[in-house]
């Protein structure tokens, strides 16, 4: 028997790779706080009302589209997902669809959604929408791809016989980690394409900016030195003022 569970709130690390952004940063873009209790103050708890399940769609979580799927204001009924202990689908994998109108055809996987257990394969499963509509014109009809679960749409395929297939992972003797064909217990590599982000197709080929990028170079060198003072006291050290008062004690209730 299968189990579901309601959406979480954790964007899939596929996902937090593949922006290539801090997942600090991706988690403020797409969260939705509507009270937070202000902070350094010690009679205020450590409290915030927000948004703790979220609607992930094929927009990226950081996107505007995204955070429009998931106003307030919007009611959409539930999706449940089933837990995927090992995730086993990469960008670039040649998977074979198993159901509807292209069921048994082969295509290349051109995007991961995780959080919903999908992947949308190039040119198939497509349906046509008809974008730019509004009273003065008609609009254009375009084809896109809609996902496909990776638990019941789509499978692995076999780099011998060129079937679909089920797949375990396995290690090697070096202690590598791989995915093996059920089949005929050939070893499936994970593509290039899946370490692919929106900044390069490849690690290797990356060219560092010196303007905008931290050079690997300099990463391990330290850039600031904290210390324990105000920004007044800073002030009062690049202009040679020198404070000879004693401070008034202050209490907190």
């Amino acid at each position: 028997m299968r189990i579901f569970t309601y959406l979480s709130k954790k964007v899939g690390d596929l996902t937090v790779k593949y922006s290539n952004l801090p997942e600090s940063y991706i988690k403020r873009s797409y969260e939705q706080v509507y009270w937070r209790n202000p902070k350094g103050y010690p009679q205020y708890p450590a409290a915030q009302i927000a948004r703790k399940k979220f609607r992930f769609t094929t927009h990226r979580p950081w996107t505007g589209p995204f955070a429009r799927q998931n106003e307030r204001t919007t009611m959409r009924k539930k999706v449940f997902i089933e837990p995927i202990k090992e995730w086993s689908f990469f960008k670039g994998d040649r998977v074979e669809v198993m159901v509807g109108k292209d069921k048994g055809k082969q295509g290349l996987v051109i995007q991961v959604i995780q959080e919903r257990n999908w992947v949308i394969v190039e040119g198939l499963n497509t349906h046509l929408r008809i974008v730019g509509k509004d009273k003065n014109f008609p609009g254009i009809v375009v084809q896109s791809e809609a996902p496909l679960l990776v638990t019941t749409g789509v499978k692995l395929v076999d780099p011998e016989s060129l079937n679909s297939t089920d797949i375990e992972w396995r290690y090697t003797e070096d202690g590598d980690k791989v995915r093996v064909s059920k089949s005929s217990s050939r070893i499936i590599p994970i593509p290039k394409a899946a370490g692919e982000t929106i900044d390069y197709k490849s690690k290797e080929l990356y060219i560092e900016n010196v303007d905008k990028d931290t050079l690997a170079v300099d990463a391990a060198k330290i850039s600031f030195t904290p210390k324990l003072r105000t920004f007044e006291m800073d002030i009062m050290e690049e202009m040679n003022i020198k404070e000879d008062r004693t401070p008034a004690k202050s209490y907190w209730y």
